[in-house]
């Protein structure tokens, strides 16, 4: 009876990979679609509607308070605040049951993903250490679109192990979370004391709630709104409020029926295809629009733009792989099932996708400033598609058909 139930309990896990797989590689699939409709869009004679469509004016208010920004603010401090709490909910599940919740298990990705974060931080101070302007966008390259690599990953079918998916689909989660402390500790404004105790005010409601086992979503979502506008007018960036949130969501509660349910996979899994499907595609779509006529050679092999291509191509191979080879070495962690280290390396190239995550910390690191004239998106684009393009030909290269 025993082995029964951890049968089905292995079935449901991996079930439950395959869904999150097979949602960000379609999602991965529509984010090159938009993209490429963003760029035909900024270049073409239809740019000035794209233009005044990233800067729609938007307000909500109530009374004499209100909320004023343009479109594409409110889908990077609104939307992506959402995309962080999915993020946070599928952190504290991985940690408390899954694929983080113990030693043996996190120990490779969480090694990996430091390695990926301190190798493109490296190569981008590198070249740009003598301008302190420039250096605000350290971070850019340390970032991986899990979409994007598992999208890729899974076009190799069974060539490549499951257990090298799930490898991935970990060192994507931690390396969120390392983006997440990134932000929080190096992309904050002037700071706004009364905005800080009201959000931490909202902290503490929400804790309180957790241990009350409150198990109404609604009381969840309305003190995270609160939490939310706090944060955004604290100079903190609005997106931590997600992530907070989502820590404070419970993992199992008994309802009304006396019955054992999960508010937090609820959510979750409410919340993967707007994720997916509208939200991380629209945030494509309104940060992705690189301007090509105004690019010149001397802007596309500036210091900023080698910092970000050679860091996401170069820098997160080299330190994923490097770190995750010297920790099996070592006997601290051990290769993935029924894999080998050329795959592992295929792996490591993959996660130079940095796409919607490095655009993202670009928008904090730069203020979306045109100081670039684009180039530093397109350096995004590059080392993306660079390592989108090399990692699929190895894996496949190296890699049998079962």
């Amino acid at each position: 009876m025993l082995r029964l139930k951890e049968q089905q309990k292995g079935v449901i896990m991996l079930t439950t990979i395959d869904e999150f797989i097979k949602k960000e590689s379609s999602s991965g699939i529509i984010l090159i679609a938009v993209t490429l409709f963003a760029l035909l869009l900024q270049n073409s004679f239809l740019t000035d509607f794209y233009t005044n469509f990233l800067h729609t004016p938007v307000q909500i208010s109530i009374g004499t308070f209100g909320i004023a920004k343009p479109l594409l603010l409110w889908v990077n401090d609104g939307l992506m605040a959402i995309f962080f709490f999915l993020v946070g909910l599928e952190v504290k599940r991985e940690v408390l049951e899954g694929e983080l919740s113990s030693k043996s298990q996190v120990a490779l990705p969480a090694i990996a993903a430091l390695g990926g974060m301190i190798m493109p931080a490296l190569i981008f101070t590198f070249f740009n250490h003598n301008d302190s302007f420039s250096m605000n966008g350290w971070a850019i390259p340390t970032a991986t679109d899990i979409a994007f690599a598992l999208g890729i990953l899974s076009l190799l079918g069974k060539r490549v192990p499951a257990s090298l998916k799930i490898f991935l689909m970990a060192l994507a989660i931690i390396d969120d979370l390392g983006a997440i402390v990134i932000i929080a500790l190096f992309y904050t404004s002037d700071l706004s004391l009364l905005s800080i105790m009201i959000a931490l005010g909202s902290i503490v409601v929400l804790v309180i709630m957790n241990q009350l086992r409150i198990i109404k979503k609604a009381a969840y979502i309305l003190v995270g709104i609160v939490l939310w506008v706090s944060v955004l007018k604290s100079g903190v960036h609005a997106t931590i409020a997600g992530v907070v949130l989502a820590f404070c969501i419970p993992l199992y509660s008994i309802n009304d029926k006396g019955e054992r349910f999960s508010m937090l996979k609820e959510m979750e899994h409410d919340l993967h295809y707007w994720v997916a499907f509208f939200i991380l595609p629209l945030f494509a779509f309104v940060n992705a629009g690189v301007d090509l006529k105004e690019l010149s050679p001397s802007a596309l092999f500036s210091d900023v733009s080698l910092g970000i291509v050679l860091g996401l191509f170069l820098g997160k191979q080299i330190g994923v792989f490097g770190f995750s080879f010297l920790a099996i070495k070592l006997g601290i962690a051990s290769l993935p099932n029924a894999s080998n280290f050329k795959q592992l390396y295929g792996v490591a190239i993959l996660t130079g996708i940095g796409f919607t995550m490095s655009l993202f910390v670009n928008s904090l690191a730069y203020n979306d400033t045109d100081l670039f004239h684009y180039a530093d998106k397109l350096a995004i684009l590059l080392g993306s598609f660079l390592s989108g393009i090399v990692g699929y030909i190895f894996l496949k290269s190296t890699s049998q058909s079962v």
